[in-house]
Formats: structure tokens, sequence, C-alpha cells
């Protein structure tokens, strides 16, 4: 799967090396979140631009079933902030992980109890 060159928005910023190889093995839908292609995430960086002005997002994860997007703040270094999209300003925070893995065993989670509950 192709990320978006987000060095095209944040020149100082790179993808953390883990979701190069979520990326690049191919592993893209997890159920509930999916990682977004390249259009996708140029739609969601150019949008979350104009209506978070004062956060520099960039985007690489959604929620299919709620307007929940996965995102590196420039200015969080590492993180991974859940931002719930079109809502006013200041109310767009859900939740925020330490680093790349911690969310990604999160979304793994979710599928895992979701299937299970299903069973």
């Amino acid at each position: 799967m192709e990320l978006l060159d987000i060095k095209k928005y944040f020149p100082d910023f790179d993808y953390p090396k883990q979701l190069k190889k979520i990326a690049e093995l191919d592993l893209a839908d997890f159920d509930f979140w999916f990682l977004m292609d390249v259009e996708l995430a140029k739609s969601y960086t150019e949008g979350m631009a104009k209506r978070f002005p004062a956060r520099h997002l960039a985007p690489f994860a959604k929620r299919g079933d709620c307007d929940d997007v996965a995102c590196f703040e420039m200015e969080k270094p590492g993180k991974v902030v859940i931002v719930h999209d079109f809502c006013d300003p200041g109310y767009e925070k859900r939740q925020e992980y330490d680093t790349f893995w911690d969310w990604f065993r999160a979304a793994m989670e979710e599928m895992i109890t979701e299937t299970e509950a299903e069973d």
C-alpha cells in the first residue's frame, strides 16, 4: 500500500518505520480502522488543516463507523492522536497514544473484542 508523500505538507516529518512496515505488508484494513490511501489521506490532510488550523495533523487512518481519524501531530513527536473530525475546534480530541504500536495494538484489540462478541 502506498502512503501519502507527507513531506509535501510537513517537510521535516517522516512516517515512523512501524507505519511504513504495516503499509509495506499491505495490512490496511483492521475492521473498524483502515489505513488511508493516498487520495483519502491527501483530502483529510488538507481538510483538517482548514478545520483545525491551530493543529498540524498528518492523518493516516480512519474509523469506518464514525469520524475518528488517527493522526500524527507535529507538536507531539512519536505520538498518535485520535481526532474526531468535523466538530468545532476544541472538541476534536478523543484519545492519545504514546507510540504507533500502542495505537495499532488498541485497534487490534477492538477488532478481536468485537469479533469475539459476535460469536
